[in-house]
């Protein structure tokens, strides 16, 4: 539908100007074009098949008139209040860790995540004023970074649509 991208560009503003941990950004954005809505789509259902997850299928099926924006964390270092909320007794414990490599790379400091949380709490309140239909998807992030769409270390999807009912819900 018309009016959809620029709502997504609307949501990267909101997305970028929220509120960071001492004022630094490592929150990334990408509005997927619609080849790469396509190929998530796809993938989607492949990793779902292939690792035995529920609900890859389900979600990529949304994707066909959708517009897709991603948000997530690129190198987010620590904020240095050596507060433990990671896991870690210091920050620098934190950033002698070998990242994992599973869905998403971590461990990441947890203002960071709250970072990110803000960013996409802003975003989707852009849409919604907006009434356009959105909801976070952790399994468009997934696949997002398994197909390397993005190379982020933790990423989040968040669909829109403009139908009569929202389709990302009651499925």
């Amino acid at each position: 539908m018309e009016g959809l991208e620029m709502v997504a560009r609307l949501m990267e503003i909101s997305a970028v100007t929220a509120p960071k941990s001492k004022g630094q950004n490592f929150v990334r954005t990408h509005i997927l074009s619609r080849a790469e809505v396509d190929k998530l789509a796809q993938g989607m259902i492949a990793f779902g098949f292939r690792k035995g997850k529920t609900d890859f299928d389900r979600d990529a099926r949304g994707l066909a008139e959708a517009e897709v924006l991603l948000i997530g964390l690129r190198n987010a270092a620590p904020v240095g209040l050596n507060c433990g909320a990671c896991g870690f007794d210091s920050c620098d414990e934190l950033t002698r860790q070998t990242r994992a490599r599973g869905e998403f790379s971590g461990p990441i400091c947890a203002f960071r995540h709250l970072d990110m949380g803000i960013a996409l709490g802003s975003a989707v309140k852009t849409a919604s004023l907006l009434n356009v239909d959105n909801r976070i998807m952790y399994r468009l992030g997934v696949v997002a970074r398994d197909l390397g769409l993005v190379d982020w270390d933790f990423v989040m999807g968040i669909p829109l649509s403009v139908t009569g009912k929202n389709i990302f819900f009651d499925r």
